[in-house]
């Protein structure tokens, strides 16, 4: 059974820093991305990952977040930087077999599997 579990959320000040986990259990994806949702927000994509280390971002966390993996420990991380307010959210990753973006990436219907969210409230 394949299993997603986000960690790394909590409280944090506005222009600090936080770094989110996502341990998969049983399988090792082509793919996988990280989303947040705001409340009263879609759910929006923030950072994409595939299996040959190319990387996309929304353009409102270019240049602050990082997503990286490490396949050993089957482990994906998005390293957040100079936060905002506006950054607070749940944050959720997502994974697919798949190990192209393709051109709808950042749609939140085209990704197969969802960890159950850690949240992350960064304050001014």
């Amino acid at each position: 059974q394949v299993q997603l579990l986000e960690s790394g959320g909590g409280s944090v000040q506005a222009g600090g820093s936080l770094r989110l986990s996502c341990l998969s259990s049983g399988y090792t994806f082509g793919s996988s991305c990280w989303f947040r949702q705001a409340p009263g927000k879609e759910r929006e994509a923030v950072a994409g990952i595939i299996s040959d280390g190319s990387t996309r971002y929304a353009n409102s966390v270019k240049g602050r977040f990082t997503i990286s993996q490490d396949n050993a420990k089957k482990t994906l991380y998005l390293q957040m930087d100079s936060l905002k307010p506006e950054d607070t959210a749940m944050y959720y990753c997502a994974a697919r077999p798949s190990g192209a973006f393709g051109t709808f990436w950042y749609l939140r219907s085209v990704w197969n599997y969802w960890g159950q969210g850690t949240q992350v409230t960064v304050s001014s």
